[in-house]
């Protein structure tokens, strides 16, 4: 049962609670709570499933922060990886907060409010790498990380009960080929001066060793392309611009023109290119470019690693592509992992491409992709490091948490402490201990409204798919004598819709004369005599109960 908390943030006591990110993998909105104020560190989104029809992104529902609007001192966005942005421009209205970044994460971010009309609207405040700054009462400090994104900050939160490392993703790489290694120095440095918890990635916590380093991608990707004698199309994260530098030095080890597929990878070209980065890779080609040149002398780096219909790699196998085409004997490589959730659209996606005669290289066959989360090896290596009496895991689910939780122990944290959004996680004074539980959910972006995952509205979508629809329109006097034929209409339900309207109609009109006159008089009973007429009709003779609708018209 939940325990409710009626003061979440009370001024002598630090709290840590999580609306997202905690017991899964996305959808990151943590809360840290001190003195009566608030600050928000990452707002983002998940992609969702088949399971909610007509839905693309889930998002943490912000109504616990945002009833508190006006104790929020801020957000701080991590990277911008969309598990960690990808919400802004959706909630931020909601909040209305001052927005921090550094120079990467502040373009992405930029670029998406532009395309949501909120350029102008957002305050976005830049702060440099490895900076130091306040945010409210809240003193910050960023210590670089490594991951699959320019720019992944650590963050330290320096309060009078003690410092606490939130992680956000990161792992540890000597060589990452873009942006800096992590800066392991000022991790020991801040171990040294104690550290009273530590709030740390979870993601590859059952993962012995090491996640991997880019650069031995680039020395695999260089031989791979260099084993490929027609066309080359590298799907991968369009964030993941240290993998576009590796792509694009193996395209020219082998004499191959690199060109970008794909709306995102251009928006993150900019981005990265703004912020200074790629600054030795040639300018990408763009499809049109990369369509005339023959076909051993390209790599075309596209979206759509993840099955998705509308992305580029599922077009050119669609053969949809206004200027780009695959044949029998070209080569596509995923150089990516497979997100939980998605092994069905990427299925799909790569069966249509062997149908085409292409060849298929995942990281299954070769090193074509590294994590950017840390394995076992490199959490206990940032344990060793940082020494906290406190472990929090996060971004993980339940069994990741677990496994954490257990490393963290035995890598001596005094206390590990696993738990799940909305939990309200007394960090200091005294033992950290859950205190309380607050109510949190789910959004998603319906079209261009926002709407609860568990709401009405989805709920009767995802009935309709399973179980199809009836409408039927009853015509009736005063007493409930019918004055016209009924009127069914049936959707998802028969490959005859008519003939089943028919019989339906029949079925109706029979209930309608059973009926005592009292009943037909009345319109709701006369809507229920209708309604489950048409369900016992299906559920006997279909196996269905369809969500039913019933129009009575009196004249």
């Amino acid at each position: 049962m939940k325990k409710a908390v009626s003061s979440p943030n009370r001024p002598d006591e630090l709290v840590f609670v999580a609306l997202g990110g905690v017991g899964e993998i996305g959808m990151n909105l943590s809360l840290y709570g001190y003195n009566g104020r608030w600050l928000m560190i990452d707002c983002g989104i998940t992609f969702a499933d088949d399971t909610v029809p007509g839905i693309d992104i889930i998002m943490p529902d912000p109504a616990f922060i945002a009833e508190r609007a006006d104790k929020l001192d801020g957000l701080f966005c991590t990277h911008a990886h969309e598990d960690h942005i990808g919400a802004v421009a959706h909630l931020w209205e909601q909040f209305r907060c001052p927005v921090y970044a550094t120079p990467f994460t502040a373009a992405v971010l930029r670029a998406k409010l532009t395309e949501a009309g909120m350029d102008r609207t957002v305050p976005i405040h830049e702060v440099p790498l490895s900076g130091h700054f306040s945010i409210g009462q809240f003193e910050l400090e960023l210590i670089t990380m490594t991951h699959s994104i320019p720019e992944p900050n650590a963050v330290v939160l320096r309060t009078p009960f003690g410092s606490v490392l939130h992680t956000g993703d990161w792992k540890f790489d000597p060589d990452p080929q873009v942006g800096h290694s992590s800066d392991e120095a000022a991790l020991k440095r801040l171990g040294d001066e104690g550290v009273l918890a530590m709030v740390c990635d979870s993601t590859n916590v059952l993962r012995p060793g090491s996640a991997g380093s880019e650069a031995d991608v680039k020395t695999e990707m260089i031989k791979v392309i260099g084993e490929c004698k027609e066309r080359v199309a590298v799907a991968c994260f369009a964030s993941n611009v240290a993998r576009l530098s590796s792509i694009a030095i193996a395209a020219a080890a082998n004499d191959r023109h690199a060109a970008l597929v794909g709306r995102s990878l251009w928006r993150m070209d900019h981005a990265a290119r703004e912020t200074g980065y790629l600054q030795n890779i040639a300018p990408f080609l763009t499809d049109e470019e990369a369509a005339y040149l023959p076909r051993d002398k390209v790599v075309l780096i596209c979206t759509g690693s993840q099955g998705e219909p509308r992305a580029a790699l599922w077009r050119i196998a669609e053969d949809d592509h206004p200027e780009i085409i695959l044949e029998p004997g070209d080569t596509v490589v995923f150089s990516s992992r497979v997100i939980p959730g998605n092994e069905r659209s990427i299925g799909r996606l790569q069966n249509k491409l062997a149908h085409m005669g292409v060849d298929i290289i995942t990281d299954n066959e070769r090193f074509v992709h590294v994590s950017g989360h840390p394995a076992q090896d490199e959490l206990t290596r940032m344990y060793e490091l940082v020494r906290p009496r406190i472990a929090l895991p996060v971004h993980g689910e339940a069994r990741h948490l677990m496994a954490h939780a257990k490393l963290a122990e035995d890598c001596g944290a005094k206390h590990a402490l696993v738990t799940h959004n909305g939990q309200v996680v007394k960090l200091a004074p005294g033992n950290p201990e859950v205190i309380g539980e607050i109510s949190t959910g789910r959004l998603v972006m319906d079209g261009k409204n926002l709407l609860p995952l568990h709401g009405e509205a989805l709920k009767s979508r995802v009935r309709m798919t399973w179980n199809g629809t009836a409408v039927a329109t009853v015509v009736v006097d005063a007493d409930g004598r019918l004055k016209a034929p009924v009127q069914v209409t049936v959707q998802g339900l028969s490959e005859d819709p008519a003939a089943l309207a028919e019989d339906l109609r029949l079925r109706v009109e029979e209930a309608i004369a059973d009926l005592p006159p009292r009943d037909r008089r009345n319109d709701a009973m006369l809507k229920e005599a209708v309604r489950l007429s048409i369900r016992r009709a299906f559920k006997s003779v279909h196996g269905k109960r369809p969500v039913t609708d019933v129009h009575v018209v009196r004249i």
